[in-house]
């Protein structure tokens, strides 16, 4: 499908008629080619959950267990089934050239392996041709989240029996969507599904198993995520393929052994177990011990497995202190900085700076793409309808000026894409937190571009987009 000349004029008329914005970004040059764009997931933007055969999947059965903070679901959420086309106008108007979604395995594959959904597959056959059409690259992701509940019937990822079919779903999408999508991420931040979703219990599937939870999550994540990229390579050769994940610099809350000590071990699970997996085919000696009982023999040459591009979500900083009734003795502390979003996170730009020069001095500098960055706030729409978003606009251009201090410094950084597109179903506080460059109105489904998505348009279109 190509996007209609009434629908991308409508995105230039929504972008064009924002306020000027109360402060000017500085233009700062990067390199040629470098992708400026935004991301989503399937199921925080589709809706249409219950049509054309989709499956039930985990985060389904969360919601109707009453786990969502404000009672709604994502039944509806941004209706990106069947508004795509004016999502892409945006992105188009915002002279985006790159944008991360994922795909959602239930609509593909509804029980997670077997019989496929056609309907699915010609959803994302839509998707990619409007994009390529407006002249933004697909980057597509296998797995954010949304895993089939007849999956998690048989044990999800507690088991290493979702290995092959992670492949299968992986060589599946690429054999459809391949000739196209030249860009594939594998998973979406295995260590949040680990840690929220089978450690804690505040993400579906909602299992409070501890430390045991959270390293079986990991692991077999981490053993899924190398078959799939071997499948996905099996299938063609011509792609580029990487995976994504949430890293961040852990620091201790004090100088006492014991936060020190807190702050190394959530290092070893937050950032190691697959950053150490993917790129060295080992365990972090911290964990070593801890998951003797899980690896077994032969599962990290399988684990380690070359990628030629890795995704960074990168939201703040984790500051740790010594807490024993936390699994690996590690709660939250308290960051050294004022700044706070709306979801009372801390915002330190300069944690992503560190966490480029991490990667380029710890994995041998791998190509690095920002896949999210961004921040939830409780925007007001101004009389005139505008949405000044400034405290968000902030947020973005003093990241975006980390990643150009990064670059300089020898990070082989190739984009940035901010979270999110679009105000969508944020996980377990269902539609109350905002995190869009396009304010959503969940009632008309009306889009307005907020101030951020003009600052992200002013800095894409300085760099010859």
């Amino acid at each position: 499908m190509r996007i209609s000349r009434r629908q991308l004029l409508a995105g230039v008329a929504a972008s064009s008629a924002l306020p000027a914005a109360a402060f000017a970004a500085p233009t700062r040059q990067f390199p040629k080619g470098f992708w400026w764009g935004a991301s989503t997931s399937a199921y925080q933007v589709e809706g249409a959950l219950d049509a054309d055969g989709r499956g039930p999947d985990i985060w389904d059965a969360f919601t109707q267990a009453g786990r969502i903070l404000d009672g709604t679901s994502a039944r509806v959420a941004c209706d990106h089934y069947h508004r795509y086309a004016e999502d892409v106008a945006l992105m188009r108007a915002a002279g985006f050239n790159a944008y991360r979604f994922s795909l959602a395995w239930p609509r593909i594959v509804p029980a997670g392996t077997g019989a496929v959904n056609p309907k699915g597959l010609d959803f994302y056959d839509r998707l990619v041709d409007a994009l390529l059409a407006a002249g933004i690259r697909p980057m597509a992701c296998l797995y954010h989240w949304d895993l089939p509940q007849p999956l998690q019937d048989k044990g999800g990822w507690l088991g290493r029996e979702m290995t092959g079919p992670f492949a299968d779903y992986a060589a599946l999408a690429v054999r459809r969507l391949g000739d196209r999508v030249k860009t594939w991420m594998m998973l979406n931040e295995p260590n949040v599904v680990a840690v929220f979703g089978h450690g804690l219990g505040e993400h579906a599937p909602g299992l409070r198993l501890g430390e045991d939870g959270i390293l079986k999550a990991l692991h077999h994540q981490n053993l899924a995520q190398g078959a799939g990229l071997r499948a996905a390579r099996a299938e063609r050769s011509d792609l580029m393929l990487g995976t994504v994940s949430n890293f961040s610099p852990c620091v201790a809350d004090s100088g006492t052994d014991a936060d020190r000590r807190a702050a190394a071990l959530w290092d070893a699970v937050w950032n190691r177990v697959t950053l150490d997996g993917l790129f060295k085919g080992e365990v972090p000696a911290l964990l070593a011990e801890r998951m003797a009982a899980i690896v077994r023999p032969g599962d990290m040459e399988l684990v380690r497995c070359p990628v030629d591009l890795l995704g960074l979500n990168y939201y703040s900083r984790n500051t740790m202190r010594h807490a024993p009734e936390r699994p690996f003795a590690a709660g939250w502390g308290t960051p050294k900085t004022s700044r706070r979003t709306d979801m009372g996170w801390p915002v330190e730009p300069e944690g992503l700076y560190e966490q480029l020069l991490d990667l380029r001095d710890r994995y041998g500098n791998p190509p690095v793409f920002v896949a999210e960055n961004g921040a939830a706030y409780d925007d007001v729409v101004e009389a005139d309808g505008s949405v000044r978003d400034s405290k968000r606009a902030r947020f973005l251009e003093d990241h975006v000026a980390q990643v150009h201090r990064a670059l300089g410094a020898g990070a082989d950084v190739r984009g940035y894409l901010a979270w999110s597109l679009l105000d969508n179903f944020e996980w377990a506080f269902g539609l109350s937190r905002r995190f869009g460059l396009v304010r959503v109105d969940f009632d008309s489904l009306k889009r307005t571009p907020k101030d951020s998505y003009r600052l992200m348009r002013r800095i894409a279109l300085a760099n010859g987009l």
